[in-house]
């Protein structure tokens, strides 16, 4: 690891850590929220990952057996919608959670 990606570690746990420990009377930090964000990032991760995955094995499947590209474009469209369906879902989820910590 290189020293600027050190220092940039420390500074991001010395200011995660710092208002709990100097702060007299301030509740407790919410991790919550911040849990939202990163799930919020990583279905929309995983949905990019899903969808390029279906494409490549369709286009693959396409090149060796071109005779068979309709079946494969129905086969892909359905499971490209389920892996979107399935993402949309988890981002839904993660704005609901993120909704109810705000209000």
């Amino acid at each position: 690891m290189t020293f600027a990606l050190r220092v940039l570690l420390v500074l991001a746990v010395v200011l995660l850590v710092t208002p709990g420990a100097f702060a007299q009377a301030t509740p407790a930090p919410n991790w919550a929220g911040l849990g939202a964000g990163a799930g919020m990032g990583l279905s929309i991760v995983g949905i990019g990952i899903g969808l390029g995955l279906i494409g490549w094995s369709a286009l693959a499947s396409i090149a060796r057996q071109p005779e068979q590209a309709g079946k494969v474009q129905g086969v892909m469209y359905v499971l490209a919608a389920l892996v979107e369906g399935a993402g949309i879902i988890a981002v839904l989820l993660c704005f609901l959670v993120a909704a109810r910590i705000m209000g």
